[in-house]
């Protein structure tokens, strides 16, 4: 198709004459914002229905756990294999495979009699949320023009951190009224409504390719990246004695897959044939950025993890409540993000993501001083103060970290970045988890009640929180804007 002559028809590629047509793009970015804000919700909607579930399905809290568990090995397994499916399938056709997944396991769980039909609805979900991430980024990078990145990443900083933050804050809500089935009955006809709206009026932003793929990487993708989230995951169980496969089997099988699926990388593309081409390291910017962005969402996830376990186990909330108490912190991010968004493209990214690292750093140590006498409005500062740091965070480094790629790396970074958050999601949980475990143990041990063991086990695991923050600071002074990169030129040439 030529660039004079760009077709308006579903399934037909934008070209480069679009710069004079942004009502097309916008509806394009707007259609996967709200999918991708929908998918990424339903991966922290089940932490607070945990309880719940174990006394509905008759379940123990170690098998409940493969709700979330199961839904992030699924996310490492399959976003690695997004940077093919973008370049080798049309936009339209990757999003109507993504919701179509998506709606599909949602309707399973809705209905899901059991706990295993719930697992494998949620394992569908998972599929078609890995797809939306790395979808619309590649997208956005494609379609927006450099200098007006920042404000679009911004609504993306919206769904990557307040549809975590919120997933709580919902299901406590829903719970308090109504069967957790609700949870997906309620996103259902939300998930329909995309993809309906989607195949009709979705178009295709970038021209497939014929790429093969190579097996074998996809083999030790799933191995690699699988082995690091299982075993991460299990940390948490195995400081409280209660695995039946020692931790460190899927770690050492994850690492030596993961070496392995580097080398095979390095080898493939040579010849552009690499599931995940590895020269988008060669972008110093790049790797910064993601550095930090997997602080960061250890960060996230950890105080997802730890906050209402705090609220209900230490100052005794019920679910709703603690679901509510997150409710500030996450529309604060929805809110500040766009004008985040704004001001990077005014003055670049260090402005701020140094003072955001340093905000991160500083409600960290606020949270690690909390205790069994602190009030609702200690937990609602430091949360808010959480959530600040991280929306000054966001769209600098996805910006930064994309803007730094020649366009044919556009699929491959955000791939790699969405396989990044999902380890670090992963182990942010497992670290805070195993700290917590661990400390409340050993206090419990020396003769603390219940409720003092696990308020000192969530202090240790902030302050360590709070530790491994400063390296974020440290980063961020490295951050810049990137520069103007060749359209054709590999990185690093």
């Amino acid at each position: 198709m030529t660039a004079s002559a760009p077709s308006t028809q579903p399934g037909t590629t934008i070209g480069p004459a679009d710069a004079r047509t942004p009502s097309r793009n916008r509806l394009v970015i707007g259609l996967l914002l709200v999918s991708a804000f929908v998918v990424i919700l339903n991966e922290t909607i089940m932490s607070v229905a945990q309880p719940r579930l174990m006394s509905d399905l008759g379940i123990s809290y170690s098998t409940v756990q493969w709700l979330t568990t199961g839904f992030m090995l699924t996310m490492a397994i399959v976003i690695p294999i997004t940077g093919f499916l973008l370049e080798r399938l049309s936009t339209r056709t990757v999003f109507l495979t993504a919701m179509t997944l998506f709606s599909i396991g949602t309707l399973v769980c809705a209905i899901a009699p059991d706990f295993s039909l719930l697992l494998a609805g949620r394992i569908v979900q998972a599929c078609g949320t890995a797809i939306m991430m790395p979808l619309l980024m590649t997208t956005v990078m494609t379609l927006v023009a450099p200098e007006a990145r920042g404000r679009t990443m911004g609504n993306i900083s919206i769904v990557i951190s307040v549809a975590p933050a919120l997933g709580p804050t919902i299901s406590g809500i829903i719970l308090n009224a109504l069967d957790w089935r609700w949870m997906f009955w309620l996103v259902l006809p939300i998930a329909i409504g995309s993809l309906i709206l989607g195949a009709a009026r979705i178009e295709n932003v970038t021209e497939p390719r014929k790429v093969p793929v190579d097996t074998l990487s996809v083999i030790l993708s799933a191995f690699g990246f699988g082995g690091l989230i299982y075993g991460l995951s299990s940390l948490g169980a195995a400081a409280s004695g209660s695995v039946a496969v020692p931790v460190w089997v899927p770690l050492a099988v994850g690492v030596a897959a993961l070496v392995l699926f580097v080398l095979r990388q390095l080898m493939l593309q040579r010849g552009d044939r690499a599931l995940l081409d590895l020269r988008v390291f060669r972008s110093a910017q790049f790797s910064i950025a993601t550095v930090m962005m997997m602080i960061s969402m250890v960060a996230l996830f950890g105080t997802i993890i730890m906050l209402p376990i705090f609220m209900q186990d230490v100052l005794g909330f019920e679910p709703v409540m603690a679901g509510l108490m997150l409710l500030p912190g996450g529309l604060l991010s929805g809110i500040l993000a766009p004008f985040v968004g704004r001001l990077f493209d005014r003055v670049g990214p260090t402005p701020l993501v140094v003072p955001g690292a340093i905000i991160v750093s500083l409600a960290f140590w606020w949270l690690s001083s909390l205790g069994e006498g602190s009030s609702s409005a200690g937990v609602l500062v430091g949360h808010i103060g959480l959530s600040t740091g991280l929306a000054l965070l966001f769209t600098p480094l996805f910006t930064s970290a994309l803007g730094s790629l020649t366009p044919s790396l556009y699929s491959h970074g955000s791939a790699i970045i969405g396989t990044v958050q999902q380890v670090a999601g992963a182990a942010g949980t497992a670290l805070f988890i195993t700290l917590l475990t661990v400390r409340s143990v050993a206090l419990e041990s020396d003769g603390a009640s219940a409720v003092a063991a696990t308020a000192g086990g969530i202090q240790t695991a902030f302050m360590w929180g709070a530790i491994v923050s400063i390296f974020a600071i440290v980063a961020a002074f490295f951050v810049r804007r990137p520069r103007d990169v060749p359209s054709e030129l590999p990185i690093g040439h």
